[in-house]
């Protein structure tokens, strides 16, 4: 057992990402009912939802719930994006629910982690460089999650690779370190392990799973992509990883090839793509998020499936 499976209290240092319109209780609940670790993802729930997943999450997970056969309740996280809107409250949510595990990321951890901390809460940040790493240390996280940019969705400004990230972060900090971006096969987390990660952060093949909340004109767009389908666009306002095949993806990628302002890109963006595109299936006018490795995902299965074939 290594140090990541240590922190949680898992049997495999397989977590699922807390991915938007993705990873509801289902998801999370399947993942550590299979050894994992599964994450809520907070960053499409409002606090009363979010509150609501938690519940019922716990209720799956608890001892002698069907399919927990371990005598304990298995422990599950929750992702938080340091953006979210009404952050105080869904903190705070967090508290009263009792969570053990927060995911925290896309902004600065020296806010909230002590405050996590003070609660008792383990915190893990997720970082896109060496240098933010070496910041979490500091700001006292726990452990650290190094996306590459292959992932999915939003993503780092430096378009730093999972296999130039991971033996950078590894070499600036002592924390444990998770790896994220790109990992779909058992194969790569052997490639991870072998770089310096003693975990792995899995999205995208968890976001085309049967137990993901994603729509199935998502799941069905996203399966077995072509390689080269996706690409790194809203780059002036933020970073995302989009699939082609969308209306709006490709109209994205022309603005930003003829020069289109952030006013411009934000206009055009508007809100809600992302629900439409993923949770409401509207494959033309949403956002298709999902990361380069969906060309090697070909099938939809179950998380049990998924996790067999990685451990």
């Amino acid at each position: 057992m290594n140090r990541v499976c240590e922190l949680f209290g898992i049997e495999h240092p397989i977590i699922s990402g807390g991915m938007v319109w993705c990873s509801g209780w289902r998801l999370a609940s399947a993942v550590s009912l299979n050894g994992g670790l599964g994450l809520i993802g907070a960053g499409s729930m409002h606090p009363d939802n979010l509150r609501h997943h938690i519940r019922c999450c716990k209720e799956a997970l608890k001892a002698g719930a069907p399919g927990n056969s371990s005598g304990r309740d298995l422990p599950f996280g929750v992702n938080v994006p340091l953006m979210y809107p009404q952050i105080d409250e869904l903190m705070n949510i967090l508290v009263e629910e009792g969570v053990k595990i927060v995911f925290t990321s896309a902004g600065s951890p020296k806010k909230w982690t002590p405050f996590l901390k003070e609660h008792g809460i383990t915190v893990v940040h997720v970082v896109s460089s060496s240098v933010f790493a070496r910041k979490c240390e500091e700001a006292g996280v726990d452990a650290i999650v190094a996306e590459g940019f292959e992932a999915g969705g939003h993503n780092g400004r430096e378009e730093t690779t999972t296999l130039c990230l991971i033996p950078a972060v590894s070499e600036a900090t002592s924390l444990p370190l998770i790896a994220a971006g790109g990992i779909a096969l058992k194969c790569q987390i052997k490639a991870c392990e072998a770089l310096g990660a003693e975990g792995v952060q899995i999205g995208t093949r968890f976001a085309l799973s049967a137990e993901s909340s994603a729509h199935e004109n998502f799941k069905k767009h996203c399966l077995g992509m072509p390689e080269g389908s996706t690409k790194l666009l809203l780059k002036k306002l933020a970073p995302a990883r989009l699939a082609f095949g969308s209306a709006f993806t490709e109209n994205a990628a022309r603005m930003e090839e003829a020069g289109a302002s952030k006013e411009e890109m934000a206009a055009y963006l508007g809100k809600g793509r992302a629900r439409k595109g993923i949770f409401e299936g509207d494959i033309d006018e949403g956002e298709i998020e999902i990361g380069q490795i969906c060309s090697m995902v070909k099938e939809m299965e179950t998380v049990k499936q998924i996790m067999k074939s990685l451990v």
